[in-house]
């Protein structure tokens, strides 16, 4: 017989040596089951794609609490399992920022906490939150539509409930601390504020763990591990799995477009589990049934191997990396900076300079907020993007800085 449908072949080919491995009373086909389930109700259209700020995102935060709360996590939110943040989006490059609360936005964290009574905490991450009837960052272009985001990111969601499950009956030296982030599609908003108004000690945190789109695993099973030169430890962890029916594929750089970066800017170790962009990506055809299962259960069997091989290391060291993330196309150029997304101020706060960047050449440092680039003043993200746009590769120019109480300038070589 042939079989023409390519999710079920992945399907056979990841799973069948996890279930030729199973022990009596291993529930690997339910636990498929699971993560099919709870997919199908976080990008089903009742959820009008879980848009930070609305109604679909308490609801959907409300169905995590509740899986949280069965699983039998401690809440570890501000309110329960709930971290309620504010923020307020700048998307006309024309207005100036203003406080404003009336037009601001008010996401929502989801914290549950398994606690061993160990010293050092293992935070798994992942964000609920898509893009609504589209908007900014849709690829989407016509009337509006739902966009469900099955693999953005509610493929990231459904694997941290099951590794949830697994880790409550796990012997550990560590405990579990696992966050369902919103704000995510519009700046890492739930994990920067998370980082800065945390529920636990971060100083206890040993690394971070986050899923961001990982239910799309192609014909090759390749995985997309990124984060692994922020500690020596990762790359001998991932090589003593020996998972021959995945192609991984590593990245060191700790900073990328996904929550993870808010952690490795407080001196975290962190990974980031990723299986690829496709075409459906930031689209309505986002959807549940387009989900390779098989593929989405065998990364989450990897993420649990991986942490049950790092149980018995003592905390791991903290490296940092080069930024390897791509310049935006908009722009020749870049300081090399990651913006603080939370700040209300006048001009745009740096939250991390990247090493062997214009911005670290330069003097600049994380907590400095950029008042004037070149002969252009930046009063917000928008107008900062504008004054970047002005220069080519080998421009110099000067860049205004507020440190504290003090105005710094500082000569800038693009």
């Amino acid at each position: 017989m042939i079989c023409k449908n390519k999710h079920l072949i992945i399907f056979l080919a990841i799973t069948i040596p996890y279930l030729m491995a199973c022990k009596p009373g291993d529930t690997a086909l339910q636990d498929i089951k699971t993560l099919r389930d709870d997919l199908y109700f976080l990008a089903s259209d009742s959820l009008e794609g879980r848009e930070v700020g609305t109604p679909s995102e308490k609801k959907a935060a409300g169905y995590i609490a509740k899986r949280f709360s069965d699983i039998g996590l401690e809440p570890e939110g501000e309110e329960g399992y709930f971290q309620d943040f504010h923020f307020t989006p700048r998307q006309n490059p024309h207005q100036s920022p203003e406080k404003n609360d009336s037009a601001g936005v008010t996401g929502r964290n989801v914290i549950g906490f398994i606690d061993n009574l160990q010293p050092t905490t293992v935070v798994i991450g992942a964000h609920y939150d898509h893009l609504g009837l589209g908007g900014q960052g849709s690829l989407h272009r016509g009337e509006k539509m739902i966009h469900n985001g099955a693999d953005d990111n509610a493929s990231g969601i459904v694997s941290l409930l099951l590794l949830a499950e697994k880790f409550m009956d796990k012997k550990s030296s560590n405990n579990y601390l696992f966050i369902a982030f919103s704000g995510e599609e519009k700046g890492l908003y739930g994990s920067n504020y998370y980082t800065k108004n945390p529920t636990i000690d971060l100083r206890k945190v040993n690394y971070m763990i986050n899923l961001d789109m990982v239910g799309r695993l192609d014909e090759e099973n390749t995985l997309a591990i990124n984060g692994t030169g922020t500690s020596p430890e990762w790359m001998p962890a991932i090589e003593s799995i020996g998972m021959d029916s995945l192609k991984i594929v590593t990245r060191e750089s700790g900073i990328g477009p996904s929550d993870h970066t808010s952690f490795y800017l407080k001196d975290i170790p962190v990974l980031h589990f990723f299986t690829g962009t496709h075409e459906d990506y930031h689209k309505p055809t986002d959807d549940a049934d387009k989900i390779n299962y098989g593929g989405l259960y065998a990364v989450t069997a990897f993420i649990d191997s991986l942490v049950t091989a790092l149980d018995d290391n003592q905390k791991l060291a903290f490296t940092r990396t080069k930024d390897e993330s791509r310049d935006t196309p908009r722009f020749k150029v870049t300081l090399g900076v990651v913006p603080d997304y939370l700040f209300d101020g006048k001009g745009m706060r740096i939250d991390g300079v990247s090493d062997d960047r214009p911005a670290q050449k330069a003097g600049l440092q994380a907590g400095d907020v950029v008042i004037k680039l070149g002969d252009t003043e930046v009063t917000d993200m928008m107008s900062y993007m504008t004054a970047l746009s002005n220069f080519s590769q080998d421009d110099t120019t000067t860049v205004v800085v507020r440190r504290g109480v003090e105005e710094l300038s500082y000569p800038i070589k693009f």
